[in-house]
Protein backbone atom coordinates (compact mmCIF):
# COMPACT_ATOMS: atom_id res chain seq x y z
CA UNK A 1 0.00 0.00 0.00
CA UNK A 2 1.58 3.30 -1.06
CA UNK A 3 0.85 5.72 2.07
CA UNK A 4 2.69 8.97 0.13
CA UNK A 5 -0.82 10.55 -0.35
CA UNK A 6 -0.88 10.72 3.34
CA UNK A 7 -1.03 14.60 4.58
CA UNK A 8 0.49 14.33 8.09
CA UNK A 9 -0.76 17.86 8.96
CA UNK A 10 -3.76 16.50 8.99
CA UNK A 11 -3.99 13.33 10.68
CA UNK A 12 -2.09 15.55 13.57
CA UNK A 13 -5.19 18.34 13.28
CA UNK A 14 -7.79 15.41 13.07
CA UNK A 15 -6.35 13.75 16.08
CA UNK A 16 -6.18 17.04 17.56
CA UNK A 17 -10.02 17.24 17.16
CA UNK A 18 -10.47 14.32 19.10
CA UNK A 19 -10.11 16.59 21.77
CA UNK A 20 -12.28 19.78 20.64
CA UNK A 21 -14.63 17.34 20.26
CA UNK A 22 -13.95 15.14 24.02
CA UNK A 23 -13.66 18.44 25.81
CA UNK A 24 -17.07 19.73 24.62
CA UNK A 25 -18.60 15.70 24.88
CA UNK A 26 -17.65 15.05 28.28
CA UNK A 27 -17.79 18.49 29.73
CA UNK A 28 -20.47 19.72 31.74
CA UNK A 29 -22.52 21.40 29.05
CA UNK A 30 -23.14 18.05 27.61
CA UNK A 31 -22.54 14.32 29.37
CA UNK A 32 -19.86 15.16 32.25
CA UNK A 33 -22.43 13.99 35.05
CA UNK A 34 -23.83 11.23 33.30
CA UNK A 35 -20.75 9.91 32.12
CA UNK A 36 -19.13 10.21 35.68
CA UNK A 37 -22.50 8.90 37.25
CA UNK A 38 -22.36 5.58 34.96
CA UNK A 39 -18.81 5.19 35.85
CA UNK A 40 -19.20 5.66 39.53
CA UNK A 41 -16.70 8.19 39.53
CA UNK A 42 -16.27 10.76 42.18
CA UNK A 43 -15.08 14.71 41.34
CA UNK A 44 -12.23 13.67 44.18
CA UNK A 45 -11.22 10.61 41.47
CA UNK A 46 -11.23 12.75 38.58
CA UNK A 47 -9.01 15.75 40.53
CA UNK A 48 -6.35 13.23 41.71
CA UNK A 49 -6.13 11.38 37.84
CA UNK A 50 -2.81 11.56 36.36
CA UNK A 51 -4.02 13.95 33.83
CA UNK A 52 -0.86 13.70 31.76
CA UNK A 53 -0.67 10.15 31.35
CA UNK A 54 -4.35 10.00 30.17
CA UNK A 55 -3.94 13.31 27.72
CA UNK A 56 -0.64 11.55 26.47
CA UNK A 57 -1.33 8.76 25.93
CA UNK A 58 -4.93 9.31 24.24
CA UNK A 59 -3.34 11.73 21.70
CA UNK A 60 -0.99 9.16 20.79
CA UNK A 61 -4.08 6.60 20.07
CA UNK A 62 -5.98 9.58 18.62
CA UNK A 63 -2.88 10.20 16.11
CA UNK A 64 -2.94 6.20 15.38
CA UNK A 65 -6.88 6.31 14.71
CA UNK A 66 -6.07 9.85 12.54
CA UNK A 67 -3.39 7.85 10.49
CA UNK A 68 -5.26 4.51 10.02
CA UNK A 69 -8.06 6.70 8.64
CA UNK A 70 -6.34 8.68 6.27
CA UNK A 71 -5.02 5.31 4.96
CA UNK A 72 -8.27 3.78 4.74
CA UNK A 73 -9.89 6.75 2.75
CA UNK A 74 -6.94 6.26 0.04
CA UNK A 75 -5.77 9.24 -2.28
CA UNK A 76 -9.69 9.39 -3.54
CA UNK A 77 -10.70 11.01 -0.72
CA UNK A 78 -13.51 13.87 -0.46
CA UNK A 79 -15.62 15.45 2.01
CA UNK A 80 -18.54 12.93 1.29
CA UNK A 81 -16.41 9.54 1.42
CA UNK A 82 -14.67 11.08 4.85
CA UNK A 83 -17.57 11.53 6.59
CA UNK A 84 -19.01 8.14 5.09
CA UNK A 85 -16.14 5.89 6.48
CA UNK A 86 -15.91 7.46 9.58
CA UNK A 87 -19.19 6.71 10.00
CA UNK A 88 -18.82 3.49 9.39
CA UNK A 89 -15.88 2.66 11.47
CA UNK A 90 -17.40 5.08 13.82
CA UNK A 91 -20.71 3.27 14.51
CA UNK A 92 -19.81 -0.15 12.35
CA UNK A 93 -16.55 -1.12 13.89
CA UNK A 94 -16.02 0.97 16.77
CA UNK A 95 -19.63 1.51 18.52
CA UNK A 96 -20.63 -2.52 17.64
CA UNK A 97 -16.95 -3.32 19.52
CA UNK A 98 -18.14 -1.13 22.53
CA UNK A 99 -21.28 -2.40 22.49
CA UNK A 100 -20.19 -6.30 22.63
CA UNK A 101 -18.15 -5.56 25.60
CA UNK A 102 -20.62 -3.58 27.68
CA UNK A 103 -23.03 -6.33 27.20
CA UNK A 104 -20.17 -8.70 28.84
CA UNK A 105 -19.26 -6.47 31.59
CA UNK A 106 -23.24 -5.41 31.87
CA UNK A 107 -22.53 -1.30 31.70
CA UNK A 108 -24.98 0.69 31.15
CA UNK A 109 -27.47 1.75 27.82
CA UNK A 110 -26.47 5.36 28.56
CA UNK A 111 -22.90 4.87 29.30
CA UNK A 112 -22.82 2.90 25.72
CA UNK A 113 -24.12 5.93 24.13
CA UNK A 114 -22.55 8.58 25.75
CA UNK A 115 -19.05 6.94 24.52
CA UNK A 116 -20.22 5.21 21.20
CA UNK A 117 -21.77 8.50 20.56
CA UNK A 118 -18.51 10.38 20.78
CA UNK A 119 -16.36 8.10 18.61
CA UNK A 120 -18.69 7.82 15.91
CA UNK A 121 -19.04 11.68 15.82
CA UNK A 122 -15.32 11.89 16.40
CA UNK A 123 -14.50 9.25 13.74
CA UNK A 124 -16.95 11.53 11.26
CA UNK A 125 -15.22 14.66 11.95
CA UNK A 126 -11.96 13.27 11.44
CA UNK A 127 -12.97 12.06 7.88
CA UNK A 128 -14.37 15.19 7.01
CA UNK A 129 -11.00 17.02 7.85
CA UNK A 130 -9.06 14.23 6.35
CA UNK A 131 -11.28 14.04 3.35
CA UNK A 132 -10.68 17.55 2.17
CA UNK A 133 -7.08 18.38 2.60
CA UNK A 134 -4.85 16.57 0.75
Amino acid sequence: MDLSHINYLAVFVAALSSFIIGGAWYSPILFAKAWMQENGFTDEEMKNANMAKTFGGSFILALIIAFNLAAFLGPEANLVWGITAGALAGIGWVAAALGIIYLFERKSLKLFFINAGYHAVTFMVMGAILGVWK
